[in-house]
């Protein structure tokens, strides 16, 4: 054998070693599904090079050793926040019915909050009147200011929030601002985040890129912090779907507007999400966040008023009970598809779901055709048009399976409706961040708000009920007519879901 041809053999040895090694990575890797063992065995041995490539950058979750590290070094120096509800003081203890505490424990068993009482909401009319409030809330803070967005850009409503903080900062406010280092990017490169800086707000980039080559391998690039928190005064907290910008959404103004839901809470929810804020920013910013975890659970002084007026004469509404279920790829695994698939199997009469982006697993596909074939009403609204077209396709792959259980599916036109909520038998809300897909389970960090409170709930469905009565429905015949085409096309994508 000539020279070229030993180097030759050599090569496709050291390639064999790799993939045959990449192999056993995928096999012995704990904490991935089979399908997801499955679809990568395949594209390994399929499409050799480019199947490692993709591994190596996509196929596992992990942030990088260094930042675990720091993460973990974080996460130590806060104080836990559990409530025993029968030493807690009567307006902290959460009432919630029998029926539905075993909730509340799985989403202790995630972040590690227990649910606590006395808690005020009101949801948000739409995404500018969000941004009034939160402007004002800013505009009155009297200690502390936090901030996090997944995307934060510089447009009408954008400039708003970080005209407010440079104010807030200015006459003495201590302010914390972070944003997602890809989804911010506009507005970090701006001249508003550089005046922030000058105005004295303390910024930090939430996972930040810096040479993509480089971060590429050290960790997964596209692991990302999708939360929104805001908190004011460790009082005031906001929990929902919506970013902030316009809803026109300019960046990607064809399927605008961008139609959100959002939540303001006054009470000692809002330290919860304290906590995880101090928990994203303690990893990237030296400083003493954690201090402000360990004061006396107060309201503020004075106390701010609910935005919702009591009648005059009416009784004064006891606080609602509330758990913030903080998730992501540094902690437990399956954590959010967990949370969803226990409130999907809890439901007796009505399960109503709102979500933008649906890749689910099995066993999450199975819960929601179950829930409907044992009678509870059971519906799910999409948008028409996604800005996404993979997901889109892979959702669609799941909408025969669905109908013919019995779930009832709209599909919303005006805008891409992007809240992510769910109500359970009128009683029971989530609301947050999290989509009902791949990337929201396992590879994003994310935060949702859980409680219990019939009166907040029903306000809650009645906005869903707005979306559905904008929404067509989808039926069987419609499905069973998509060419066959079509249906192969969904099907390959949704089969690629757990690579992509």
């Amino acid at each position: 054998m000539d020279h070229s041809g030993l180097i030759a053999a050599l090569l496709v040895l050291a390639h064999f070693l790799v993939q045959l090694s990449l192999l056993a990575r995928v096999l012995l890797r704990p904490h991935r599904e089979p399908a997801s063992r499955i679809a990568w065995v395949v594209v390994v041995i399929a499409v050799p090079v480019i199947g490692i490539i993709a591994y190596v950058l996509f196929g596992e979750v992990s942030i990088g050793h260094r930042r675990a590290e720091r993460l973990r070094h974080a996460q130590a120096q806060l104080p836990a926040l559990r409530l025993d509800p029968d030493t807690a003081p009567t307006p902290l203890r959460p009432v919630i019915p029998e029926r539905h505490r075993h909730l509340f424990r799985i989403g202790e068993s995630i972040s590690g909050f227990t649910p606590i009482g006395g808690n005020h909401a009101t949801l948000m009319a739409d995404s500018n009147a969000t941004i009034d409030a939160l402007v004002a809330d800013i505009d009155a803070a009297q200690d502390h200011v936090h901030v996090l967005f997944y995307i934060w850009l510089p447009d009408n409503n954008g400039i708003r929030v970080a005209e407010a903080l440079i104010q807030a900062a200015e006459r003495g406010v201590t302010c914390r601002a972070m944003a997602d280092d890809l989804g911010s990017r506009a507005m970090i490169r701006s001249m508003h985040w550089q005046r922030m800086a000058a105005a004295g707000v303390h910024l930090a980039r939430a996972l930040p890129i810096g040479n993509p080559l480089v971060r590429a391998l050290t960790g997964r690039i596209d692991l990302r912090n999708h939360r929104k928190i805001v908190v004011i005064d460790d009082w005031i907290t906001y929990c929902g779907s919506q970013n902030c910008a316009d809803p026109e959404f300019r960046i990607k103004a064809r399927f605008a507007p961008w139609v959100d839901a959002m939540m303001r809470f006054e009470g000692p929810i809002a330290r919860q999400n304290q906590h995880l804020f101090a928990g994203d920013w303690l990893p990237h910013v030296d400083d003493g966040i954690d201090a402000l975890l360990r004061r006396p659970l107060t309201p503020p002084n004075p106390p701010p008023r609910d935005r919702i007026e009591p009648r005059p004469g009416a009784t004064p509404r006891p606080g609602l009970p509330a758990q913030v279920v903080g998730t992501g790829p540094t902690v437990r695994w399956s954590a959010m598809p967990q949370m969803f698939e226990e409130l999907i199997y809890s439901a007796r009469r009505e399960l109503v779901i709102t979500t933008p982006y649906y890749v689910p697993n099995e066993s999450m596909q199975a819960a929601l055709c179950a829930s409907a074939r044992r009678g509870v009403a059971t519906t799910v609204v999409f948008p028409a048009r996604n800005d996404s077209w993979v997901v889109a396709a892979a959702s669609r792959s799941y909408y025969a399976e669905l109908l013919e259980a019995g779930v009832t599916i709209f599909e919303y036109p005006d805008g891409l409706l992007h809240t992510k909520s769910l109500t359970l038998d009128g009683e029971v809300t989530l609301i947050g961040s999290a989509n009902m897909d791949r990337r929201s389970f396992e590879l994003n960090y994310e935060n949702n708000i859980l409680f219990y409170d019939p009166r907040l709930t029903a306000v809650m469905r009645e906005r869903q009920g707005s979306y559905i009565s904008a929404s067509r429905t989808v039926t069987s015949d419609e499905v069973a007519a998509w060419s066959r085409r079509r249906r192969l096309w969904n099907n390959v994508v949704a089969m690629l879901g757990p690579v992509l």
